[in-house]
């Protein structure tokens, strides 16, 4: 029989849709246990032969009124799971699909089954700063791009006893030089004038201020210089294709460490850092966890901060600029001079630190990053 490209095309798309339990082969981002991701965790049990059917009846049958452009688009962020740069996929909002007795829009079920089978509703989405329909209420096309999306990580309350670490790392260590150290309750300090200087040097040369400046560490060392970020968001990975931004794997390692290589290796796509007007949001765009530690993600009153476990997938909104006021203490004439000391965001890729793993300290994980926000 005579098969046409764009059935080929539909073909291809099917047979890349998002695994569910039982296929033999599950996505990472929809297991583990505990972190702020868990309430969206569920675990998809694979659907019987007849709603499986009548899915694969109705995506081919929506697939093939779609313009055979626009499924090479979806093809290419499908197969290459957000790693290619793809452009929007612009479909129309009032096109509604049923399956069994659940109704879904065109954009629901796309997502549904493209990336994340579990899902229930829009609101447990972000779009991506990247997409044409970011910012935009209620247009009358709006992106349907699976990898344009990403599913938001709201936290527990009361959230899990991953870590707790009383609030010292706020006051400035005793030494300007000093690197990441462990204090007796667990806390790490960073000095955030350590290295500054780099990006500092790029203001008084003429350039444009930075709004924060990132560290990479691997273990107790720090690789590579600091690197200043101006633009409004910056991918920070080890292997991505068409990537452009911070590549770790371009940076000079003498770490020999086997853990340190083989964290290294699963960084892959790594994460994307967004400037927002609500603040700065990270989205993981790897196979393997992340494990963040902010001021902003907790209490403002607490004296204790946790780490939170981020699934590939999924964003965080890692630094709240609302928040942030609050940090400042009574008396913390300190915090006051040193401002950027308390504003920093730490990020540990696959390995998570605190009282439920063997590392009590960041400064003790494979591979991490340090955001230090200019607030100047």
């Amino acid at each position: 029989m005579f098969r046409t490209k764009r059935s080929g095309l539909v073909r291809r798309l099917w047979r890349s849709r998002a695994p569910v339990e039982g296929d033999g082969e599950t996505d990472r981002g929809t297991h583990g246990s505990g972190g702020c991701c868990m309430g969206k965790t569920t675990k998809v049990a694979k659907s019987n032969a007849g709603s499986e059917a009548e899915l694969k009846a109705l995506t081919h049958s929506i697939l093939k009124k779609i313009k055979e452009k626009q499924l090479e688009v979806l093809l290419q962020a499908v197969e290459s799971k957000g790693g290619a740069r793809s452009p929007c996929l612009l479909l129309s909002s009032k096109v509604d699909a049923k399956v069994g007795q659940q109704s879904y829009s065109l954009p629901m079920l796309l997502y549904k089954v493209f990336r994340w089978p579990d899902l229930r509703h829009s609101s447990e989405l972000k779009r991506l700063s990247c997409c044409e329909s970011y910012g935009k209420i209620n247009p009358e096309l709006v992106c349907c791009n699976p990898h344009h999306m990403s599913r938001l990580c709201e936290l527990e309350s009361p959230p899990p006893p991953y870590s707790r670490y009383p609030m010292d790392y706020l006051k400035p260590p005793d030494s300007p030089d000093s690197g990441p150290s462990s204090s007796e309750t667990g806390g790490t300090t960073y000095s955030a004038p350590v290295g500054l200087s780099d990006s500092l040097a790029l203001q008084e040369s003429g350039e444009r201020a930075h709004w924060c400046v990132v560290a990479y560490w691997e273990e107790k060392t720090r690789v590579g210089r600091l690197y200043s970020v101006q633009e409004p968001s910056l991918d920070i990975f080890y292997d991505l294709p068409q990537g452009n931004g911070f590549c770790l794997g371009q940076l000079c390692s003498e770490n020999k460490s086997p853990l340190v290589q083989m964290v290294r290796a699963k960084i892959g796509y790594g994460i994307q850092l967004t400037r927002e007007p609500d603040g700065v949001w990270v989205y993981n765009r790897s196979c393997y966890p992340i494990f963040i530690k902010s001021a902003t993600l907790d209490n403002p009153d607490s004296r204790t901060l946790l780490v939170h476990k981020v699934f590939p997938g999924f964003s965080i909104k890692a630094f709240d600029y609302d928040k942030a006021g609050s940090l400042q203490r009574p008396n913390d004439h300190e915090f006051t001079q040193q401002p950027r000391t308390g504003f920093t965001v730490q990020i540990s890729f696959v390995k998570g630190w605190g009282q439920c793993y063997t590392r009590q300290f960041i400064s003790s994980c494979p591979c991490w990053l340090e955001v230090i926000f200019n607030t100047r």
